[in-house]
């Protein structure tokens, strides 16, 4: 039975949101059309855990802006599932994680996308950071794991060093970092995007916080679009002999779930391109089993498993196990997956080609939640002038390392990078 192969869900409770993120890709603000009645809510719950499902994480917009939220919580608890959330962290009070702790939340994400000014900016509201920082110490103090996550993109890359060691005086005992990639909102603020040959720079910094974070008891987590491949792969990835990129997992170990019932095989993926049905109209066992949206990976380790590769993906040795990288970040700057410019090893062996690849916006997105536009690739000798008017453009002296990191081992410079 192929349902087996879903264990963890990604749900969308609502879209309603109190921030206004320059980088969120559901354009989270204002409620979606027709979200889930309570009674459908509690009925998905029913069936997460009917296919299989082990650990489901409420996300928004803001998931507690949603009336029934805690029930919500509190029947996926009940159903025998580990409930988590992802959360910005504005206006979570030490009551209200009380409450998150009696309805089953065992762990809590806070995003921290900066230092505060950074952050606010990012967030678009002043005071979120001071906020996100309240939440963790009242989730704490109610007994709630936490953990942070982190989106790296130009204006919070410089940043990298001391954000980390914010959150590690905070108490989190767990990182997840992302790179920004163009979707939503994000589509709309490209500036902002790490350009693809910026990544010489940016993952040895990675490298060197990681291997900080992991002596000083802080879990690093790559999300799924950091990598692939280079000279820190296994460390960031767990530091086992198999903990390397294994290919995207949507629709084999993870659902994602909209807010008015659509299903998708990962919560980041494009709505329109990748949305198998609407448990409105379909049960989530037959969209699982039957849809190909959800199917696109089964194909993984045979020859159709790189059908849809193109580009340097197309020619790279690690094709078969890679298959093109995470799926949404491909699809979000080509209208297609495929071909994915976030890529260390790609970074690295254009470089040792003397070959700078960057994106530039070719079609915007329409203004839908999870809308993407198109971008195009551009591959020049690296000596080539960069263009003019880029203020943000990223590059390792920007860098901001504190003093308590004067006694730190520097990483060893990679091929290409400007260090």
């Amino acid at each position: 039975m192929t349902y087996h192969r879903i264990t963890y869900a990604v749900w969308e409770i609502t879209l309603k949101c109190n921030l206004a993120c320059q980088h969120c890709g559901s354009r989270a603000g204002n409620t979606r059309a027709k979200e889930l009645s309570t009674e459908e809510a509690l009925d998905l719950v029913k069936q997460l855990a009917d296919v299989g499902i082990k650990e489901v994480t409420l996300i928004g917009g803001e998931a507690f802006l949603r009336a029934d939220w805690l029930e919500i919580a509190k029947a996926i608890t009940s159903a025998g599932m580990l409930c988590g959330m992802t959360t910005g962290g504005f206006g979570i009070n030490l009551d209200t994680a009380h409450r998150m702790k009696e309805a089953g939340i065992k762990v809590v994400s806070v995003s921290v996308d900066g230092l505060e000014a950074t952050h606010d900016r990012l967030r678009g509201r002043q005071n979120s950071w001071q906020w996100a920082f309240k939440t963790i110490g009242n989730l704490q103090k109610a007994g709630i794991f936490v953990g942070c996550n982190t989106q790296i993109n130009r204006l919070s890359a410089p940043e990298f060093p001391c954000i980390y060691e914010r959150i590690r005086d905070a108490g989190a005992k767990a990182w997840q970092i992302q790179l920004t990639v163009p979707m939503g909102n994000a589509a709309d603020n490209s500036d902002i995007l790490l350009q693809p040959h910026e990544l010489l720079d940016v993952y040895p910094m990675i490298a060197r916080v990681a291997h900080r974070a992991k002596r000083e008891g802080v879990h690093v987590q790559p999300g799924n679009n950091i990598g692939y491949y280079g000279p820190e792969e296994r460390m960031l990835r767990g530091g086992e002999a198999f903990s390397f990129w294994q290919g995207c997992s949507a629709g084999l170990s993870a659902l994602g779930i909209e807010a008015d019932g659509a299903i998708k095989g990962c919560p980041s993926l494009p709505t329109t391109p990748y949305t198998g049905g609407n448990i409105r109209d379909y049960d989530l066992r037959t969209i699982i089993e039957e849809t190909e949206e959800l199917r696109f990976n089964l194909g993984a380790g045979t020859p159709k498993g790189t059908e849809h590769l193109w580009g340097f993906c197309k020619t790279c040795e690690f094709a078969e196990l890679c298959r093109g990288g995470c799926s949404w970040t491909a699809h979000v700057f080509f209208d297609k997956r495929g071909n994915n410019p976030y890529c260390h090893h790609r970074a690295l062996t254009q470089a040792k080609n003397n070959i700078r690849e960057r994106v530039v916006i070719k079609r915007r997105a329409d203004g839908k939640p999870f809308d993407n536009g198109e971008f195009s690739l551009i591959e020049e000798a690296i000596q080539a002038p960069l263009p003019e008017n880029d203020p943000l453009r990223f590059s390792a002296d920007k860098i901001q390392w504190s003093e308590s990191w004067h006694s730190e081992p520097l990483m060893a410079p990679l091929v290409g990078s400007s260090n």
